[in-house]
């Protein structure tokens, strides 16, 4: 592997000093004009690269943002990185990605990493255990910019960019008592997230609305893994008045329940119909998908959380107690059947 070409030996071919050489790179007119030329005109010559690592040293910057995300599998996280990672690579910052894998002392374990390591800001998505985030409020305390993105937890007065699935979830249940289903259930995610208020809430709503029952026999809360959404699901096909629709938390819980409905001998979106959230593009692959599915926009929240982290970074500004940014993007249907 070749050497990379130092400054050190530009000075040599040159026959001048380290700190002329690093002050003609500089264009610095201490440096006369002449020797400002020879030295830019043999570095480029060499293809020399400044020392990214040695610049922010001396500058006192990183320049790396820190993301931390529950599971970079899920393809929501992996299109919310990728509008991150959009944003970052133009305005020159390198992205630090780690996985809480919905670990709160992991969590805990990667911001403390961070900081020690003094990233410029950091991205966060909460883990579904965390419940007390005294580390996120000791991030900020230490004047990092943080900026929080999708699993928003209440009480960090920081910039903050979610998606409105309260309104995704009104309009989902909406569009099944619109196609005649009476008994709608719902397959919540877990009472950390405030995101599964915020769809118990837009489903309650839209029941109400339309004069369908409220049971909260038909309401479950899944902790989100494979076991206990089959666990959850086989409670509703053992009613009596099994539902005629369920709304998931999202699209892989969705999948989850479908499959106990099949083995129980339920035929999917016709004894039992399905309507979820995250809007997968594996759906389009699947013979019987979600009927409908909630599209909130993962790309662009995670766009958006960069270039308010970067703001935050370039401008020195921190949020105060009324001076956060809260942004909400709005969410719509997807009708795959």
């Amino acid at each position: 592997m070749k050497e990379l070409v130092t400054i050190k030996e530009i000075a040599r071919q040159l026959r001048v000093s380290v700190s002329t050489v690093s002050r003609a790179l500089q264009n610095n007119p201490r440096i006369g004009l002449k020797t400002r030329e020879s030295v830019q005109a043999l570095a480029g010559q060499l293809k020399y690269s400044p020392n990214a690592a040695a610049l922010n040293f001396r500058s006192g910057k990183s320049g790396i943002i820190g993301v931390v995300l529950p599971e970079i599998k899920e393809n929501f996280f992996s299109e919310a990185l990728n509008g991150i990672d959009a944003i970052a690579l133009d305005e020159k910052y390198l992205v630090a990605l780690y996985q809480s894998h919905d670990s709160f002392e992991r969590e805990k374990q990667i911001l403390s990493a961070l900081t020690a390591n003094r990233v410029e800001g950091i991205l966060l998505s909460a883990a579904k255990e965390s419940q007390s985030f005294q580390h996120v409020h000791d991030v900020i305390a230490q004047q990092i910019p943080v900026v929080l993105f999708d699993r928003i937890p209440p009480g960090i007065k920081t910039h903050q960019v979610g998606c409105d699935v309260k309104n995704g979830a009104y309009q989902a249940t909406n569009w099944l008592a619109a196609q005649g289903f009476r008994r709608i259930a719902l397959l919540n995610g877990p009472p950390t997230l405030v995101a599964c208020d915020d769809r118990y809430e837009g489903y309650i709503t839209a029941l109400v609305e339309k004069d369908l029952p409220v049971e909260s026999i038909l309401i479950k809360r899944v902790d989100l893994t494979p076991e206990d959404t089959a666990k959850k699901m086989a409670q509703l096909l053992a009613l009596d008045h099994r539902p005629d629709a369920v709304l998931t938390f999202n699209d892989y819980v969705a999948l989850d329940a479908m499959r106990i409905c099949r083995s129980h001998g339920v035929i999917v979106n016709k004894d039992i119909s399905f309507a979820s959230f995250a809007n997968l593009p594996m759906n389009m692959y699947l013979e019987q998908p979600p009927l409908v599915s909630v599209e909130q926009h993962p790309f662009e929240i995670g766009q958006k959380a960069a270039e308010m982290l970067i703001r935050s970074i370039q401008s020195g500004a921190m949020p105060g107690s009324d001076g956060y940014e809260s942004v909400i993007i709005e969410s719509h249907l997807k009708v795959w059947q």
